[in-house]
């Protein structure tokens, strides 16, 4: 009886990646490092891969990243305000190191983007004058974020009734159940 509302929140999630200015191209990422203190910020989905891994790319210096050494469980969140569709993921973030793939995604991305990744300080440092932000030539800090999903919530606000229900990996397969909105 969820299946219908499971092919309609991959079909969106998958349009977020394919389709320009879809409100799922964005989501908030919330981690959780060893202060306790959930961190959120927005990021770019790059990929939905094979069993619905969630692909980000990300500077390896940045916070997000030391929160995922101590804390590899995240939430993302995605909201559609046309549709009124919101759908939130729990899942486990690990960092791809593979020099194969990296090599391959850096590739891919356009020469005025691939300056996000290469600056000499790390995101977040103060920084005494946004005009003179230095670049390294030769070097790159790119890193690839993985979400491995294990629940996603489905919200859909409309009337006369409000649909909700959450979606539990169970092995290789997704089960729903309806809940009280």
């Amino acid at each position: 009886m969820t299946d219908a509302f499971f092919e309609e929140l991959q079909t969106e999630l998958h349009k977020g990646i394919t389709e320009k200015g879809h409100p799922f191209r964005y989501c908030t990422m919330a981690t959780v490092g060893l202060d306790r203190m959930a961190r959120l910020r927005t990021v770019a989905v790059r990929n939905i891969g094979k069993d619905f891994v969630f692909s980000i790319y990300t500077d390896k210096r940045s916070k997000k990243v030391v929160h995922i050494k101590e804390n590899k469980l995240v939430s993302l969140l995605f909201f559609d305000p046309g549709k009124l569709l919101q759908l939130k993921v729990e899942g486990m973030a690990v960092i791809n190191k593979d020099p194969a793939v990296l090599k391959a995604l850096w590739k891919g991305i356009d020469t005025p983007a691939k300056k996000d990744y290469t600056t000499t300080m790390a995101p977040g440092s103060v920084l005494e004058d946004p005009k003179r932000l230095e670049y390294l030539k030769a070097e790159d800090y790119f890193c690839l974020l993985e979400v491995h999903p294990f629940k996603i919530e489905y919200l859909k606000l409309q009337r006369p009734d409000h649909q909700r229900i959450r979606f539990s990996r169970v092995e290789d397969r997704w089960k729903g159940e309806f809940l009280v909105p």
